[in-house]
């Protein structure tokens, strides 16, 4: 059994949404990166997304392609990525680390090689924004022969017929994209998301979980209300972006994290 498997079958028992952070790894730099994500277990992270910095992060709002701006200044690059995973799996092997961001650092690094890599780092699971399931053969094949699984996104427009597409080759857990847009401009609108997750979660057994749009602890309880997991990401590299220390940017974190707890989902995944 996988992590993130292990991870949801155990918030499944508990009754309870996982709370899932987002930040860019090496923002703003590598140590103060580090020092952010080995604290986030503890925090209350049940899972934990891992940017890939990139210069076109075209799926990506202001706040997070600033944050990947940032990291690359500082010097961040895919081989550093999984460094950072390795150092962080020597005192966690248990919380899922799912990477995301686009193909090209991945084919510039090759994509049998970067699997093999990823999931020695200790990485469970990739999403590759800038693949769609036609064409995400060349990554998905050498992912699934290391055990990674694949993560595919459904938005607002994605209809049943669709929905087949995306669910073919699926893993791990699927992500919906509460907007139509990029990260961290727009809110979402409760009842429609709760909608799409109870039509998503009528076509699939794999946990649903929602993010782009969640800012506030009060947002972050009402998706863990329906949704199997809420994704966190703008607001926490915003803080960042502000210059807040390692520890504000956890103790954030760690807000977020109590919110999505108490509230005990309705619609946790059978």
């Amino acid at each position: 059994m996988s992590r993130i498997t292990a991870r949801f079958a155990q918030l499944k028992k508990a009754r309870r949404a996982a709370f899932i952070p987002f930040i860019t790894a090496g923002d703003p730099n590598l140590e103060t990166s580090f020092a952010i994500l080995e604290k986030l277990p503890a925090a209350g992270a049940d899972l934990i997304e891992l940017g890939v910095p990139f210069s076109d992060p075209m799926a990506d709002g202001p706040a997070v392609q600033a944050s990947s701006l940032r990291a690359l200044k500082a010097g961040m690059t895919l081989p550093k990525v999984l460094e950072l995973v390795r150092r962080f799996r020597r005192a966690d092997t248990a919380t899922p680390i799912v990477l995301m961001g686009y193909y090209n650092p991945i084919h510039h690094y090759g994509s049998a090689r970067f699997a093999k890599d990823a999931a020695e780092a200790g990485i469970d699971g990739l999403i590759t924004v800038d693949l769609p399931p036609e064409e995400d053969e060349v990554l998905r094949l050498p992912a699934a022969a290391q055990g990674l699984d694949v993560i595919r996104l459904a938005t607002p427009t994605t209809d049943n017929r669709r929905l087949k597409t995306v669910l073919s080759g699926a893993g791990g857990f699927l992500y919906y994209v509460s907007i139509a847009g990029v990260t961290g401009t727009k809110s979402f609108a409760g009842e429609d998301v709760r909608a799409a997750v109870e039509r998503l979660k009528s076509q699939t057994g794999l946990p649903c979980v929602v993010g782009f749009g969640i800012r506030t602890p009060e947002q972050a309880a009402e998706i863990a209300g329906f949704a199997d997991g809420a994704v966190v990401g703008s607001a926490i590299v915003s803080r960042i972006a502000e210059g807040g220390s390692a520890k504000d940017v956890v103790e954030f974190c760690e807000r977020l994290a109590k919110s999505v707890h108490a509230a005990k989902s309705d619609s946790v995944v059978e």
